[in-house]
């Protein structure tokens, strides 16, 4: 069977440094950047940018099966959704662009990771570190963020099974369901070119075709 460090084909991404970045200031392109770093976990390292023309980046260390070891990143790129980019920008201006302690220092929260989020602009060059924070605005947008790298690691592990093991679809497509049903996916739209391969490949078996379908019409519903 092939390694684990397959790239991403349906979407193409010049190699980034581990930690996403906002764009160079000559780009002039507000953008929002998201990293998190919680070891022990899958994916441990992860950072998503997300610039007000619609385009994202994301990279992590997250693993393709239980067995993998860690490896070469995985990366890839795609557009927001216009829906998902209003609020990520509406959200960041209400958290007043991450300026100041946004941590919330009680000693009696777990630890969930190290989160930074960071904002870039012509005018503003922002960024703060916490574990949790009490603002809201930087709770939802966490939430938000995280939501989106667990729809972004699955469609990953699933083009990946399409490809090489085939048999363990059926199973990565009912967990992702059981998530979407708790509501703690992003939006399912970024990765609806892998399910769309799912459903058109008669080579996989029928019950996790219909899955990848019910996602592709659920995240069809939410993006009207």
């Amino acid at each position: 069977m092939p390694g684990h460090k397959i790239r991403s084909r349906w979407l193409v991404l010049p190699a980034l440094a581990f930690i996403v970045s906002a764009p160079a200031q000559q780009s002039v392109i507000p953008t929002v950047t998201f990293n998190c770093d919680f070891p022990g976990s899958d994916p441990a390292h992860y950072g998503i940018s997300v610039s007000s023309d619609g385009h994202a980046s994301y990279i992590s260390d997250g693993k393709l099966t239980r067995d993998s070891d860690s490896g070469e990143p995985f990366t890839v790129d795609f557009t927001m959704a216009p829906a998902t980019l209003s609020r990520i920008f509406e959200l960041t201006k209400k958290a007043r662009y991450f300026e100041g302690d946004l941590d919330a220092k009680k000693k009696n929260i777990a630890s969930t990771g190290e989160k930074t989020l960071s904002y870039k602009d012509p005018q503003r060059s922002t960024s703060a570190t916490y574990n949790y924070s009490m603002v809201p605005e930087v709770q939802e947008l966490t939430t938000l963020l995280q939501n989106l790298s667990s729809t972004l690691e699955y469609g990953r592990r699933i083009e990946y099974d399409q490809r090489y093991q085939k048999l363990a679809l059926d199973e990565e497509l009912k967990r992702m369901e059981d998530v979407s049903t708790r509501g703690e996916l992003g939006d399912v739209v970024v990765i609806a070119p892998i399910l769309k391969k799912v459903v058109d490949d008669p080579s996989v078996v029928n019950a996790a075709r219909a899955r990848a379908q019910r996602l592709l019409d659920h995240a069809g519903k939410l993006s009207k």
